[in-house]
């Protein structure tokens, strides 16, 4: 029996990849649940998380994209954390060094006025592999981008040499798309980015 699902990113549809839950999509390589996590489960998930800016271990995990944002851009350049969740490290370790960042989420930080302006940067650190609608996000994260801005995301890249069954990464029912190189690579020519650089878990997109 040929199961397909519609994928969320790119509008093809998905053959039955994994149990029957996940799928793959054979044109933007994405890989994605059917299902969807209740918003109000979505968010006790995410209060779950031990989030605190002052660990260091976090902080370490989060150096990829704070040392970018400090090698490109300076004081006087506006930027965004989008999903910055319960907490924002990105904002406090950049705000501390005298960075104008503002945060935003759906559900902790939810200033929908900060969506109609526009930044040299915005930061996107384990929020993609949550997007419900990661066609729409992506559009949105594009046209708020100034002319020669940078997306930084974060996340776990899927591979075919990956043993899907045993890796962890799926586990968490709020992660619902997972990106291949191929993925990303169709979401830069797909929504006009100039440039892609992956760096592991670092990815670059940088606005015409």
């Amino acid at each position: 029996m040929n199961v397909q699902e519609e994928c969320p990113l790119c509008g093809d549809h998905g053959k039955l990849f994994y149990k029957d839950v996940f799928f793959r999509c054979d044109t933007c390589k994405g890989v994605f649940r059917s299902d969807r996590p209740d918003p109000t489960e979505e968010k006790a998930r995410y209060e779950a998380h031990d989030n605190d800016v002052n660990d260091r271990d976090y902080r370490n995990f989060v150096d990829p994209i704070t040392r970018a944002v400090k090698t490109n851009f300076t004081l006087e350049h506006k930027g965004l954390d989008f999903g910055a969740g319960t907490g924002p490290v990105i904002s406090k370790i950049l705000q501390d060094a005298g960075y104008d960042i503002k945060q935003y989420d759906p559900f902790f930080h939810d200033d929908y006025e900060l969506l109609k302006q526009r930044y040299h940067y915005i930061v996107c650190c384990e929020v993609m592999e949550h997007f419900h609608d990661p066609y729409r996000e992506f559009k949105l994260l594009k046209e708020m981008l100034l002319p020669g801005g940078h997306l930084y995301c974060m996340t776990y890249l899927y591979r075919d040499d990956i043993d899907f069954h045993t890796w962890g990464y799926k586990e968490d029912f709020t992660h619902i798309f997972f990106y291949q190189k191929e993925t990303l690579e169709w979401i830069k020519h797909r929504f006009g980015f100039s440039k892609l650089e992956i760096d592991n878990r670092l990815i670059d997109y940088v606005c015409r």
